[in-house]
């Protein structure tokens, strides 16, 4: 999961986006007040997945009040701007997440972390695709084998709810950050055909002052 300094103020926001892209993008340009793909991407560090970039701008602008947002996304070209609109995370707190959550959304949810044991009891499992020449299978695999798993903590009720986060990455701080990924299923178990828990694949976190 990476760490997301939002911008401070709009200038900086605007250099930073309108960048005139990678070298090989011959036909951008930086700071003609038009914000491409190309240029998200590249301050984003990302190639060809809108939904992530997606949630890297909501999150990088949050700082921002409403009008210098709206600012932001009116530079954009018209289709980020349906990209946008299209893939625009619901910000949530873990009580949250099962009333107003929808799976596959991109997710933004606020909590405080805990890392949970290996040995927990609340864990999971998750499918993952296999490709074998061009023929794709499905194997479930334990969620805690390819992620670290934390209980994000909602504060006011006292909730948690299940965030996991990428092996060999940073450990998430013991405080109230907000987490941003995608909402995913979870099941209880290899034999349950419909799953009944839900998680959130954490690809951002952005610690709250």
């Amino acid at each position: 999961m990476i760490k997301i300094e939002p911008f401070k103020n709009i200038d900086k926001a605007l250099h930073a986006l309108d960048n005139g892209g990678r070298f090989y993008n011959l036909l951008t340009q930086a700071n003609d007040g038009l914000i491409v793909e190309a240029e998200l991407s590249k301050v984003a560090g990302l190639f060809n997945n809108k939904q992530q970039m997606m949630l890297f701008l909501d999150i990088s602008i949050s700082k921002l009040d409403e009008e210098k947002r709206e600012e932001v996304i009116s530079k954009m070209e018209i289709e980020l701007r349906e990209a946008y609109l299209k893939y625009k995370p619901v910000h949530i707190i873990p009580s949250q997440a099962y009333t107003r959550g929808k799976l596959a959304a991109n997710t933004i949810i606020t909590g405080t972390p805990t890392l949970k044991e290996s040995n927990d009891e609340l864990i999971g499992f998750i499918m993952i695709p296999i490709l074998t020449g061009e023929v794709t299978t499905f194997s479930m695999i334990p969620l805690i084998d390819l992620y670290d798993v934390y209980e994000l903590r909602d504060e006011p009720s006292d909730t948690s709810f299940i965030i996991a986060h990428i092996k060999d990455r940073e450990k998430l701080p013991n405080r109230k950050i907000k987490v941003a990924g995608v909402l995913k299923e979870l099941k209880s178990d290899m034999d349950e055909e419909v799953a009944s828990k839900r998680f959130l694949e954490a690809v951002y976190h952005l610690e709250i002052d």
